[in-house]
């Protein structure tokens, strides 16, 4: 990881997520942090990505239309090259029991939509801390 324009660690990040203009919101805000965004608009183009790449930090909608972010989620986890990697819930889903749905499937992190741009760097850099953090110990 090198260093963004703010001054935080490059990240790579993956970012699963059908909504094309959720995708290009997320990509302009991370790209002006200094960030890579990688973006998959499906389970099956997110799990093709996990082939050849291996993001710092990933992004996940929970409603994806092939497989859901709950199942791609535990999917991720049991992929060792993966499984410590930072996951982050991105979901307009606020019903009781959904925050804690998405962290029993495995997710690190919950971010509710609709995004607060001006939070979610901060957000991203504190996931980022936390994954530097473990790979020193």
């Amino acid at each position: 990881m090198g260093t963004s324009i703010s001054g935080n660690q490059r990240a790579s990040i993956l970012y699963v997520e059908d909504n094309a203009e959720n995708r290009l919101l997320i990509r302009r805000i991370l790209n002006s942090e200094g960030h890579d965004v990688i973006e998959a608009d499906s389970a099956t183009a997110a799990l093709r990505v996990l082939q050849n790449q291996t993001p710092d930090v990933i992004l996940m909608d929970i409603n994806m239309p092939d497989i859901d972010g709950y199942t791609l989620t535990t999917i991720f986890k049991s992929i060792p090259a993966i499984s410590r990697t930072p996951i982050i819930a991105m979901t307009a889903n606020v019903m009781k029991g959904d925050r804690e749905r998405s962290f029993a499937s495995g997710c690190d992190g919950y971010i509710q939509k609709p995004i607060d741009v001006d939070a979610l760097p901060r957000q991203i850099a504190r996931f980022l801390s936390m994954r530097d953090f473990e790979n020193r110990s």
